[in-house]
């Protein structure tokens, strides 16, 4: 019998340091874990990053995920926060043929139904901007298809826990994780 497979949306809070992300992803691979999306950036402290991740697979195989990186020096901390109350949000900028006419009139019209925005026009095409759950994001992929996708790019997922059930970057750091961020800082 197989074991279900589940989409995991991982948290980890790493040191904002160079190379991380290169150190991570190197050592997911060569395990043979599969990322599906995979999301960076700063968070409120400058000393640290917020990496998102959506791993599918079945929850031991999550579990190994979340110890491999726990391993990691410049991990600070890795929440599965799947099971938890969460927001996530895909931005997804597409290029789009639609010379001006009633068919960027129909373009216009589905990108306010998706709650978009045109972010810029050229004189036969046009890019939009959509962000929102991974669905609204892929669905708004399919409708621009018969308009003809000249270009598309799309961030990875990022995520966070609603308010109230999450806890402030530095509640719940081990003294150590807490020395850690402190070394980085006085090393800069």
């Amino acid at each position: 019998m197989t074991k279900p497979m589940h989409r995991h949306v991982l948290s980890a809070l790493v040191q904002n340091v160079p190379g991380v992300l290169a150190h991570i992803s190197g050592m997911l691979a060569s395990r043979g874990y599969n990322i599906d999306s995979l999301a960076v950036g700063e968070t409120e402290d400058p000393r640290l990053s917020r990496m998102t991740f959506v791993v599918v697979g079945d929850d031991s195989v999550v579990e190994q995920v979340r110890k491999q990186l726990e391993k990691i020096v410049t991990v600070v901390r890795v929440h599965d926060i799947s099971s938890r109350d969460f927001v996530e949000r895909d931005l997804l900028l597409v290029k789009v043929g639609a010379p001006a006419g009633p068919r960027r009139s129909e373009v216009r019209e589905l990108v306010d139904i998706f709650r978009g925005a045109i972010v810029d026009v050229g004189p036969e095409e046009v890019m939009i901007e959509i962000s929102g759950r991974e669905n609204k994001v892929q669905a708004f992929i399919e409708r621009m298809r018969p308009y003809g996708i000249v270009e598309l790019v799309r961030t990875g997922r990022v995520a966070m826990v609603r308010g109230g059930s999450g806890p402030a970057i530095s509640e719940g750091l081990s003294s150590a994780a807490r020395g850690s961020i402190q070394r980085v800082t006085t090393a800069s």
